[in-house]
């Protein structure tokens, strides 16, 4: 028996994700999600660990097209009101930390859009709309839903969406590669 190898793993990645994609076609809820995202006053984007980091990625795209973006827990982040919409990633749906942002986001009349596996969660019950994305929870080792480690399959997922989200904003906004460019950042 061989050992694997890195590509082996980027066929299993491939594959997963491919097959995640396939399922994750709710029109409905993801045109709902760029509505409130479009139009809201103000973005915020809240996660844990590495969904974290991948809704960071999300705050630097939707920033280039324009919008006033926030990134909860930053010392420069101004208090969420009526009128923003925070978005937040949490595979269970019962991260403790994301679901009393989203309960305060809620309290003071701002939207939330979730990314989790359920429909069915704390987080689920106060946001506006859920993107559910079928993978495994980080605590899920059962290897059913995905073979990777832990929630890999559910933060490449929320990357992925975040992707998807800015680039239909961003096709519906008729701004061009050019017009974005501007607003990389110019202090590297």
């Amino acid at each position: 028996m061989s050992l694997p190898t890195v590509s082996d793993a980027l066929d299993l990645i491939i594959g997963e994700v491919s097959a995640l994609v396939a399922d994750l076609r709710d029109d409905a809820a993801s045109d709902r999600a760029l509505a409130l995202i479009g139009d809201a006053d103000r973005v915020f984007v809240h996660g844990a660990g590495r969904s974290g980091l991948a809704l960071r990625m999300t705050a630097m795209r939707l920033m280039h097209l324009g919008l006033d973006v926030h990134v909860v827990g930053e010392v420069t982040t101004p208090a969420i009101r009526s009128g923003d919409v925070l978005v937040v990633a949490s595979g269970s749906g019962t991260t403790a930390g994301i679901v009393a942002a989203a309960e305060t986001a809620a309290s003071v009349g701002a939207d939330v859009v979730a990314i989790s596996t359920t429909a069915d969660s704390p987080l689920s019950e106060v946001a506006t709309v859920t993107l559910v994305v079928p993978a495994a929870t980080k605590t899920d080792r059962s290897g059913t839903a995905s073979a990777q480690y832990a929630g890999s399959l559910f933060e490449q997922a929320v990357a992925l969406l975040g992707d998807a989200l800015f680039h239909t904003l961003w096709a519906r906004g008729g701004q061009s590669a050019d017009d974005l460019w501007p607003r990389h950042a110019n202090l590297e």
